[in-house]
């Protein structure tokens, strides 16, 4: 790398690890320059991050899937970027979805930034930080699977891109110097599985962590042996990693293994709904049924009932079921960490204790 010529730009937060190693200590230990400012400037007006990188000719940045949606739809509204310096865009920290990533290269291009500029990764705190990378300016690569058979037999057969229920992956790349990789079953017994079988991720090599300070209980529960269990599903293909998702966060409603990054990125396409704040997750009913629960934040002008009847329709039609309640909530209300991670754990316990601020229709004045 000629640092000389390498301007990163972030605002992410020095208290996470994609923002405090990934874009501060890097462009520290290069010698790099380094364009730092505050996640709540971004948060405000999301078209900030592509002001800095036009203004100050930015060649590397980051951030998670939801904030090059924002950046795409700040984009629409802008008027006279250069981005053509930008040469690394890294997305990681939260699930890849493809069409945010393609949908933020239309928007970018028109800007000039190249599309090859996209770099789609997986990365742990501890791993610190980098565990798979795909190869350098090369386009993002991704897998088309069957989403019935990885729900029921969680194997991830490939499909055509037309098929019926084909369910589209971002390839995440190959782990990087001194790390492996292996898939296991959910239950940690038997053999690493096989290419396109799905089960739990774990890690191993020279920058894995070797345990929690002071809490034994966590690290022996984290580890089997010399690998770190991630809690992630995941399965590999030509050598390259494929995440599908949280274990504890599974729903599993029929017999399905239902993934939530799946309902939340179809409820977060419906108008009223604001992007990249919608959470599902799964309760047991009566009767001890998992039943799904759709949580959503809704713009101050929508109109609820109309809304939350869209969402019921577009998860029955493309999912199979009915949610067994939508709930729509004021915006900002839907619990994230610090670092903008979605908290469904959280999400849920609020719901079972009637604490979410629900979104209520207005009333109609007469006269």
């Amino acid at each position: 790398i000629d640092t000389n010529d390498e301007v990163f730009v972030s605002w992410l937060p020095l208290y996470h690890d994609m923002g405090l190693i990934g874009l501060f200590t890097l462009p520290m230990t290069l010698g790099a320059e380094l364009v730092l400012a505050a996640p709540q400037d971004f948060i405000a007006s999301p078209g900030k991050w592509m002001q800095w990188m036009s203004d100050y000719r930015g060649t590397a940045t980051a951030g998670p899937n939801f904030s090059y949606a924002l950046a795409a739809r700040a984009l629409g509204r802008m008027e006279s970027l250069d981005l053509s310096s930008w040469r690394v865009g890294l997305n990681g920290a939260e699930p890849v979805d493809p069409v945010t990533v393609e949908t933020f290269i239309v928007a970018a291009e028109k800007h000039g930034m190249d599309s090859r500029a996209m770099f789609c990764a997986f990365g742990m705190a501890e791993a610190c930080l980098a565990v798979t990378f795909p190869q350098p300016f090369t386009p993002m690569q991704t897998d088309w699977v069957d989403r019935r058979v990885l729900e029921s037999n969680r194997y991830a057969a490939p499909v055509d891109h037309s098929a019926p229920n084909a369910r589209r992956f971002a390839k995440l790349g190959t782990p990087v110097p001194g790390l492996e990789l292996r898939v296991m079953d959910p239950t940690g017994e038997g053999n690493p599985l096989a290419e396109r079988e799905v089960g739990e991720l774990q890690i191993r090599g020279t920058s894995v962590t070797s345990g929690y300070f002071n809490r034994p209980d966590a690290t022996a529960a984290t580890f089997d042996g010399e690998w770190l269990k991630t809690g992630d599903l995941a399965y590999m293909v030509g050598g390259q990693l494929v995440v599908c998702g949280r274990i504890k966060d599974m729903i599993i409603v029929g017999g399905r293994n239902v993934f939530p990054e799946d309902v939340e990125r179809l409820v977060g396409q419906i108008d009223g709904v604001r992007v990249g704040n919608v959470i599902a997750f799964g309760v047991e009913n009566a009767k001890g049924r998992e039943g799904l629960v759709i949580v959503a934040e809704s713009r101050t002008d929508a109109l609820i009932d109309e809304i939350r009847a869209a969402v019921s329709k577009t998860v029955r039609d493309s999912i199979g079921f009915s949610p067994a309640e939508v709930v729509l909530v004021l915006p900002g209300s839907v619990p994230k960490t610090s670092s903008g991670k979605l908290q469904r754990s959280l999400c849920r316990q609020q719901y079972e204790r009637s604490e979410l601020s629900r979104a209520v229709t207005a009333p109609v004045t007469i006269g």
